[in-house]
């Protein structure tokens, strides 16, 4: 029976408090329902008024908020107009247009009025009508100026059109509309929403580290995508933010002064409710700064773990490492089996078989080794403790490499300011010899360099943005750093040049040149 009792009650009370929720919605579904068969003898049927609504209430927003501009009927029909051009290829006479544009903007109007949501109240037991616009308007100095309303935004922001930097933002101007409008308990309600886009934000730099884990280039450009909303979103945000704070401020400053009524000598009961629900919001707000700012830790935090995770696979992809698994899936994805002769030919030359010499044998059967064997004394005073490993051998050699071949390009540069390739290949070939165009950090240095069109050795000396720069500047001594930091290298490709450095090597041309020679000033 209790069950019973509050299932009941549950739909009575909250009953009004939803159809309140819902009238924002009433609007666009009168409009969407709007036809223009009836209107110049169904001459515009293929006309859309619920995208024409949509498409009117977002310009409004980036008029009105975002751009803070007032809209005359002059300036919605210049955006109307291009809209029905681009988008139902209409073209009419300008008197016939001008008179469609003033038909379509007195339904979003109403006329005038507003639109009336009508609905049964459970508790008082009789109908109730409650009023919503999505445009007014306001008249100064003669001329009239038109403005979106909060209810108007709120509906908006509900259809999820808004991008995901903008979200927040256009909740602070519903919680701007909200605060001037004295609707404490809305703002409220708003601020919470905001918090809770805040949350999402941090839970997604959560899955972007998950991405990274399982595929380092897509997690990349997740990191990317997220860096840029949040940039985008605290870039928009912080200014509405700082005037909505002022705006409650002032709410309380207000409140704190309105004095008590004369006959009871208190406040009455609606300033005292006002006052709870400001205080409510101010507080609401405090802890929206502190979710700011766990968010700019996040992200930081983010930025930390995606470099390092890039860097890792950055680091291995430069390593000399034939990796199976990716083969096999690109040649699935290529569909050329016969590539897999490739692959498996090496493994068919082989030598497995072994020989052992029978003399070893004879010499092992009459061994006599002592019935009891000696422990292995190890002196741990001669253990190596800076052990090198294999791949620390492979990287300090193609550092080594990368800086020998660098320094010597930045010397040609500085004396005569450009070389392409060909001649650096030529120059190389006489201090080096003809073996190092049969190493391969010597193809890769030129993969590596050609990543970027432009290097300042400044820029470089001062912060190394990638595993190249790490590596060459690594072999920079003091007086190399003094005698080329002012360097600016720019690279151009001339594919259409090629070269055969060795046999079954063959490069394409690449001019090297400094930037003050590219501009004439050398």
């Amino acid at each position: 029976m209790s069950e019973q009792y509050l299932l009941i009650n549950d739909i009575m009370e909250n009953h009004s408090a939803r159809m309140q929720n819902l009238r924002k919605y009433y609007p666009f579904f009168c409009l969407a329902e709007t036809t223009f068969t009836q209107y110049k003898e169904g001459k515009y049927a293929e006309l859309d008024m619920g995208y024409i609504t949509m498409a009117s209430l977002r310009f409004f927003i980036n008029e009105n908020q975002f751009n803070e501009r007032e809209i005359t009927f002059e300036r919605y029909e210049a955006f109307l107009r291009e809209l029905l051009a681009r988008d139902f290829l209409l073209q009419e006479e300008d008197g016939e247009e001008h008179e469609l544009v003033g038909y379509i903007f007195d339904k979003l109007k109403n006329d005038g009025k507003p639109f009336e949501f009508s609905f049964f109240d459970p508790e008082e037991k009789k109908r109730k009508s409650t009023r919503v616009k999505l445009i007014d308007s306001r008249v100064e100095h003669g001329e009239i100026f038109y403005y979106i309303t909060a209810e108007a935004i709120e509906f908006y922001l509900d259809t999820k059109e808004m991008k995901d930097e903008s979200n927040i933002s256009v909740q602070q101007l519903l919680l701007e509309k909200m605060i001037r409008a004295k609707n404490f308990k809305g703002g409220i309600d708003v601020v919470r929403r905001i918090n809770g886009e805040v949350s999402k934000l941090v839970l997604r730099k959560e899955e972007v580290i998950k991405e990274l884990g399982y595929d380092v280039f897509a997690g990349a450009k997740a990191s990317d995508a997220y860096m840029e909303t949040v940039a985008k979103w605290f870039e928009e945000e912080q200014k509405l933010f700082r005037k909505n704070k002022e705006l409650v401020e002032q709410a309380i400053r207000k409140a704190d002064m309105e004095p008590a009524t004369a006959e009871t000598g208190i406040r009455s009961e609606g300033s005292v409710r006002s006052m709870e629900e400001i205080h409510q919001l101010d507080t609401e707000l405090k802890k929206t700064i502190h979710k700011h700012s766990q968010l700019i830790q996040e992200t930081i935090e983010l930025q930390k773990i995606a470099d390092k995770m890039i860097g890792q696979a950055k680091l291995r992809k430069l390593r000399p490492v034939f990796d199976f698994e990716e083969t096999k899936k690109r040649l699935i994805k290529e569909d050329t089996p016969d590539k897999l002769g490739m692959v498996l030919l090496p493994f068919f030359g082989l030598h497995l078989q072994k020989s052992f010499s029978m003399t070893a044998v004879d010499r092992l059967l009459a061994e006599r080794g002592d019935s009891v064997e000696a422990k292995e004394q190890v002196d741990k005073t001669s253990l190596q403790e800076d052990y090198v490993y294999e791949d620390e051998l492979e990287d300090e050699r193609i550092a080594h490499n990368f800086g020998i071949i660098f320094l010597e390009l930045l010397w040609q540069l500085k004396k005569k300011g450009h070389i392409d390739l060909f001649e650096l290949y030529a120059i190389l070939e006489i201090k080096l010899g003809t073996e190092l165009f049969r190493n391969g950090d010597f193809y890769s240095f030129l993969v590596h360099i050609s990543q970027k069109k432009e290097y300042s050795m400044k820029e470089m000396l001062r912060k190394q943005e990638t595993f190249f720069e790490q590596m060459v500047i690594g072999s920079f001594g003091v007086e190399e750093q003094d005698e080329y930091e002012n360097i600016e290298l720019v690279l151009t490709h001339k594919e259409e040049q090629e070269l055969e450095i060795a046999p079954g090597f063959v490069v394409t041309n690449i001019v090297f040149e400094t930037a003050s020679y590219r501009a004439g000033t050398r």
